[in-house]
């Protein structure tokens, strides 16, 4: 995949680590999901919360995103068109896409780099298709 900001298998550490780095809301980033195979995250910082937007691959190669309650489901027809759609406010996230995260960051070949003391494990928060904001345990 050719976009700057796909870090591939990004753990949810790494990926906590790069998002937090400066803290500003908006800083988002594409992994791999670690628990749905073939699925893409879009995990994005909101006062100092990483939300987490599962995106999969449909047929004929179109991508879906999991949002928020009421916000349709849309198909597109590659993930840079996705991206493109939610950089616009009141698209369906907690926040708009600002500021990319892109690979080029140190920790891009890192796994499990060192967790931050800043964010504990009750700050991730998911967003699934049932439409209801899951706390990662």
């Amino acid at each position: 995949m050719d976009l700057p900001y796909y870090h591939g298998p990004l753990t949810k550490i790494a990926c906590e680590t790069l998002l937090l780095q400066e803290g500003k809301d908006g800083k988002f980033l594409l992994r791999d999901s670690e628990s749905v195979p073939g699925a893409l995250c879009l995990c994005v910082l909101f006062q100092n919360t990483i939300y987490t937007y599962r995106i999969k691959k449909e047929k004929y190669g179109y991508y879906t995103i999991e949002t928020t309650e009421g916000v349709k489901k849309v198909l597109f027809p590659n993930l840079k068109e996705l991206i493109s759609k939610y950089e616009k406010p009141n698209q369906g996230l907690v926040i708009h896409l600002r500021y990319p995260v892109e690979k080029n960051n140190v920790y891009q070949s890192q796994r499990n780099p060192p967790a931050p003391a800043a964010l504990d494990d009750d700050d991730y928060v998911n967003v699934n298709s049932d439409d209801y904001v899951e706390i990662f345990p």
